[in-house]
């Protein structure tokens, strides 16, 4: 979501040139487009360039990229730039904003910079350029030590524009006392609760800390670096959050909102030169100042042990709601090889089969699964390695630590098995040889952290390096053991207690809070609040002059939509294959679906299971151990997941079943197949041990889900009463889930499940509903084609398969509750609309655009509250979509959806704000493929090239009274269906309880 915090403990856990063809009179704006586009070979070290000094220049083969390094002289602000043939372009300027309390002036500083500056002094510029652009990225986020704001785009004209705001926001900001009273935090008057404490990130932070696992990581880690930056909470405790004043926000940006506490990353094909130019002019003003220091590094406390209290699990936990965890100070993370060396000890002792960790604590059913800070953490200076349980028995904690230290003891002596630290090392190699659409945004993740901490980016780039090393580095991870477990001197046991009055706590202590707060004003100073707070609702509902924002404009956008040619052909006689030759890095891409249509509707609920289980049981000859390190030695993974779609000229038709997709190195083609078949004939559903384990694990995940995405969980509810594909979607990855997969764990009727997957795979795994995909390099197409015909000479072929339909869809509407321990609530709305085909769609899409930006935002967002919300239109589901996120007032949003409708019946749809909508829709249409993906919208959903086209030329062709017809005839007095998710205290009399 758009300015999502990431904050590193609680929410962290993230070319216009496409072979279009343009119309003549475009040709001058195509050259202006990519005249700034120059070879990084006129880049030469030691160069002077516009204010900066190029440090270093360094190639990086296996990445196909050259890495430039410069600094500015006179403030000394940093510059990595990656040059490398690639359209999805990056920019991103950050600062170091390591905290010294909890009050999250980082995070609410980076809100507020986003709320107009004095070159675009508009409220929300951030929000409102998403409009204006075909950014295939925008966003910011605060971390640990550092806040960022990136970018990526595709369009040369569009770079500029958002730099342009991006940079004018962090160094020019309007920081009004307003904008800092809408997204941290005020005191507000309410007509029937009196007084609240309100704010975007005061709420957003209510949200966060009720989620358990979140809560849980947050609380163990400031406990592990007492006296550092760290024990304080980034991205703000919402009982410190109204400590924050004003003053301070702007004395923060004051100080670290500075060149010389900055760090700039470009990435693509685009000129270096220019961005230099503009960048120079705009910290023209600025002088050197010296670096800011803070507390990072922890002075070793030897052991101790925590215990504190949160929120309650699920139902289904019982009295197995306690978590538990160890954690070792480990590496300076600034030592780039030994955290690499760390993250992969980590791997290869928490995760998967034959890891030892998982062996001793979930497969013995100790706990439902790893705590959510389990895992190694280079995110501090100094890292940290932790070992925990979720759903754990208060008696079984001293069990937990033997074994955790039992374990640690047998891999200090034995360490891993050589065939697996082989497959772990191919694991890396081969995701870097993967050819992703992000791979510059996720480049610019990759090297932050260390980067803000002073370590030369360059150095995470060399990835083969570090695995050479790591290979010839004989006994290291039983150095590693004995360095920073066997003999710590810093060793953090933390217990989180689940308290049932929790949440009844936090509103207590929030009800103190305002108290305090009122005790401390005199009735004149509750009167400038109120008069505040007038003059805030006042500027949320003031009409502003959007002229001082750049934009781009529908001629920016290509006519013509990129095609990607594929081969139809048949393997073994008679399964359909789409062929897809392209430069592939090397790699072969297999898709497969096995469809049902809408039978057997009572297995649906069992296909999440069925998926999961595929790559975790084992099989009847081989351990899943076994099986996983082939998986990782010869593959980049195998997954199965559920699959549904809509026929796209009938919403009361579907196809559901399983997908399968893989990818490979084109000299492990016959391995990768080979396994696929194991998975699919062999695996053995009996082993009810391990059966256990995944239902636990997959009921407690789902279930801490909810509490983190509510607005997906309540969107799905809402729209199951609508149509086939949501009802099944609701029963395989919704609500119903959760509740099915606790029912599940609570009976612990085993020998049923068992026998239900095997039915599960009797039915979908059938040759006469299979089709596939492959994506390779061309000289490999034979190599593919031979593999997947020995596959499929085994594949089921059941004698018959001729079942009747599910029964028949009914579509109905009504209102549904579902209560939580949750401090912020979730809400949806769902209307019934129109097939993909229908000339109507495409309105419809653009309408959802036009009521977020233009209404819903300033609503939810800005005057209730909420983190986030809008509308959305699902062309393929044909359900047009309202929500809210992480929301203060759920039940008073419903009544903002329905307004909604009534404003775009009033409201005179400017064309500019047509243009801008069309602008996001095509920016959505236009995002960068990963060669596996392109030309699969044909495969997964029967959407052609013909037919993308086809709807791309309507989105061009609609007009303002067609936003004004459609939202009449489908949403105005239309029966749609309403789903809250929240806290037991709300008013729901009447709605049916949904109970997970």
């Amino acid at each position: 979501m758009v300015g999502t915090v990431s904050c590193a403990r609680i929410l962290q856990a993230t070319s216009r040139a496409r072979l279009s063809t343009f119309s003549l009179k475009r040709s001058s704006q195509l050259a202006r487009r990519f005249s700034s586009t120059r070879s990084s070979n006129d880049i030469a070290l030691g160069q002077q360039l516009h204010g900066f000094l190029v440090e270093d220049i360094q190639s990086v083969s296996e990445l196909k990229l050259k890495a430039i390094r410069l600094r500015h002289e006179r403030t000394g602000m940093e510059w990595l730039h990656i040059d490398r043939d690639d359209a999805n372009n990056v920019f991103s300027i950050g600062f170091n904003t390591s905290v010294s309390d909890s009050t999250g002036v980082p995070h609410i500083l980076e809100h507020t910079t986003l709320c107009g500056s004095e070159k675009y002094p508009v409220r929300d510029p951030f929000f409102k350029m998403l409009n204006r652009s075909l950014s295939t990225f925008m966003n910011a986020w605060t971390a640990h030590d550092y806040t960022q704001y990136p970018f990526s785009t595709q369009n040369g004209q569009d770079y500029e524009n958002l730099q342009s705001v991006y940079l004018d926001a962090v160094f020019r900001p309007l920081l009004r006392e307003m904008d800092f009273r809408q997204e941290g935090w005020r005191m507000e008057r309410e007509k029937d609760l009196g007084w609240q404490i309100k704010g975007v990130v005061y709420n957003e932070m209510k949200g966060a800390f009720s989620d358990a696992g979140s809560l849980f990581a947050s609380r163990a880690e400031q406990q592990m670096f007492p006296g550092t930056t760290y024990q304080h909470e980034s991205g703000g405790d919402p009982q410190v959050i109204p400590d924050l004043t004003y003053e301070q926000l702007k004395e923060f940006h004051a100080r670290r909102y500075h060149p010389s506490n900055a760090r700039a990353y470009s990435y693509g094909s685009f000129a270096l030169a220019p961005q230099l130019q503009r960048v120079d002019t705009v910290i023209a003003g600025y002088t050197r100042l010296p670096p800011i220091e803070v507390p990072m590094d922890v002075q070793p406390f030897g052991e101790k042990m925590v215990t504190e209290f949160g929120p309650c699990e699920s139902a289904s936990a019982g009295d197995k709601q306690t978590k538990f965890s160890i954690s070792y100070l480990a590496n300076d993370m600034r030592n780039v090889y030994e955290t690499f060396a760390m993250s992969v000890f980590s791997g290869l002792l928490l995760h998967g089969a034959a890891a030892p960790m998982h062996q001793a604590l979930l497969d013995t059913h100790m706990g439902s699964d790893y705590s959510s800070n389990t895992g190694y953490s280079p995110f501090t200076r100094r890292a940290s390695l932790t070992v925990g349980l979720q759903g754990l028995a208060d008696a079984d904690i001293p069990m937990v630590e033997q074994r955790i230290s039992e374990t640690m003891a047998r891999v200090g002596e034995q360490g891993f098995e050589q065939r697996r630290v082989d497959a772990a090392l191919a694991s890396v190699e081969l995701a870097y040889k993967h050819k992703t659409g992000d791979f510059g945004m996720r480049l610019m993740q990759s090297v932050s952290t260390g980067w803000f901490h002073g370590v030369d980016p360059v150095e995470y780039l060399r990835v083969s390096e570090n695995v050479e090393r790591l290979r010839a580095d004989t006994g290291v991870f039983s150095k590693l053991v004995e360095k920073y477990v066997t003999k710590s001197n810093h060793k953090l046991k933390f217990v989180m207690l689940a308290d049932p009055r929790y949440m009844q706590g936090l509103d207590e202590k929030e009800h103190e809070l305002i108290q305090t707060k009122l005790a401390q004003l005199s009735p004149g100073d509750l009167d400038v609040l109120d008069a505040k707070n007038a003059e805030l609702a006042a500027e949320q509902g003031r009409t502003e002059d959007l002229s001082v924002l750049p934009t781009l404009t529908l001629d920016d956008v290509a006519p013509t939509a990129r095609r990607f040619a594929v081969d139809m052909g048949v393997c073994a006689e008679s399964v359909p294959v789409q062929w897809r030759t392209s430069a592939t890095n090397g790699i072969s891409y297999v898709r497969a679906i096995n469809a049902v249509r809408d039978k057997y509707p009572e297995l649906w609920p069992y296909m999440n299971l069925f998926c999961e289980a595929l790559t975790y049981q084992g099989t009847r000859s081989r351990t899943m151990a076994s099986i996983e390190t082939d998986m990782r030695l010869y593959t980049g993974g195998i997954s199965f997941a559920p699959f549904v779609t809509t026929d796209l000229g009938n919403l009361g038709h579907i196809e559901a079943g399983i997908s399968m997709g893989t990818h490979s190195l084109d000299s492990n083609i016959e391995r990768m197949y080979a396994l696929l078949e194991e998975l699919i004939l062999q695996t053995d559903f009996t082993n009810e041990s391990r059966l256990q384990a995944l239902v636990a694990s997959m009921a407690t995940n789902m279930y801490n889900d909810v509490a983190g995405s509510g607005h997906a969980y309540a969107r799905r509810l809402a729209a199951s009463t609508l149509t086939p594909e949501m009802r099944a979607v609701e029963a395989l990855d919704g609500l119903a889930q959760v509740r099915f997969l606790g029912d599940m764990r609570r009976s612990g009727d085993l020998q049923h499940v068992a026998k239900q997957l095997e039915n599960v795979r009797r039915v979908v795994f059938d040759r006469s509903t299979l089709r596939t995909a492959v994506t390779a390099n061309a000289s490999c197409v034979d190599a593919n084609q031979r593999a997947l015909e020995q596959m499929l000479k085994a594949y089921p072929s059941p004698a018959d398969s001729m079942v009747e339909d599910g029964p028949r869809f009914e579509a109905q509407t009504g209102q549904y509750f579902c209560p939580l321990p949750v401090a912020t609530g979730y809400a949806a709305q769902a209307t019934r609309c129109v097939p993909f085909v229908h000339p109507d769609s495409v309105k419809l899409q653009i309408l959802a655009k036009l009521m977020t930006s233009g209404f819903l935002h300033r609503e939810i967002r800005e005057r209730n509250g909420a983190y986030g919300g809008g509308a959305s239109y699902s062309a393929i589901q044909g359900i047009f979509s309202f929500y809210s996120y992480r929301d203060p007032v759920p039940c008073d949003t419903l009544a903002t959806f329905t307004k909604a409708v009534e404003w775009i019946d009033s409201h005179d749809v400017l064309e500019r704000e047509l243009r801008e909508a069309k602008l996001s829709v095509f920016g959505d249409l236009d995002a960068p493929l990963s060669a596996a993906d392109e030309g699969m919208a044909g495969f997964m959903s029967g959407v052609s090239d013909d037919m993308r086209q086809e709807r791309r030329d309507g989105f061009f062709a609609v007009e303002a009274k067609d936003l004004k017809d459609v939202a009449e005839r489908y949403l105005a007095g239309a029966k749609h269906t309403n789903a809250v998710i929240g806290p037991e205290s709300l008013d729901m009399s009447g709605w049916t309880r949904v109970q997970v």
